[in-house]
């Protein structure tokens, strides 16, 4: 058993799982112990699912991992995660859409620049767990820096206030990509949601046209419709 974050990171690592720096970076600076019940402390570092109530989990770390890959986040993009969750996954994208790596150079001050580089908007539909993706993201200030948003919604439609997005991730498996999450990606947009036991990987080409990728054999929650 890991008893450290950093112990977690190194074994991803040593799988295959995690190998995009910035991806790395962030592992090592979000906790997942700040985004588990306190019942599942002594598991946090586990490379397994741990329940967060109401039937819902925070995914595996490898899972995690393989899709934050797939999705392959850069600064200043915006994105719809759907199903916030514990709020684990939601601070991690965060912390990559906005991660600075030089300092400002336009002055003297030496100074980190305070300008929002990127955006993300995590849907949400059960009431409990909003509150405790919010309670849980506010620990690293992304929610009031404005770098997080948490919205009480069906995920399955989307979010047409924010829309259009860089990139979208589901954390619950649907039978096909729903066609509100297709309208709301720009051109050149990626989508990474599980289908039924699957990864899909959509790439919008145009106003119609995606190509498309799968990755077989995975498990996750169902995701709710209307």
């Amino acid at each position: 058993m890991f008893t450290s974050n950093k112990e977690l990171v190194e074994e991803l690592i040593s799988l295959g799982y995690l190998k995009n720096p910035l991806l790395i970076e962030a592992f090592l600076t979000i906790d997942r112990k700040n985004f588990v019940l306190p019942e599942y402390q002594k598991d946090a570092y586990l490379n397994q699912p741990l329940p967060i109530g109401f039937g819902q989990t925070i995914s595996q770390p490898l899972t995690v991992a393989f899709m934050l890959e797939l999705l392959d986040l850069k600064e200043k993009e915006k994105v719809l995660e759907i199903g916030a969750g514990s709020g684990w996954q939601t601070a991690l994208i965060a912390f990559m859409v906005n991660r600075s790596k030089e300092k400002d150079t336009k002055d003297d001050s030496n100074e980190e620049s305070t300008e929002i580089k990127g955006k993300v908007v995590a849907l949400e539909r059960i009431p409990e767990l909003v509150k405790f993706a919010i309670d849980n993201v506010s620990k690293y200030n992304f929610i009031e820096k404005g770098i997080v948003e948490i919205v009480e919604a069906n995920g399955y439609w989307g979010w047409e206030k924010e829309a259009p997005y860089d990139k979208i991730i589901a954390a619950a498996a649907s039978d096909e990509i729903p066609q509100k999450w297709k309208e709301q990606l720009k051109i050149g947009g990626k989508i990474v949601a599980p289908i039924k036991n699957s990864i899909v990987v959509l790439e919008k080409i145009n106003k119609k046209d995606f190509e498309e990728k799968e990755f077989f054999g995975f498990s996750f929650v169902p995701l709710i419709g209307d």
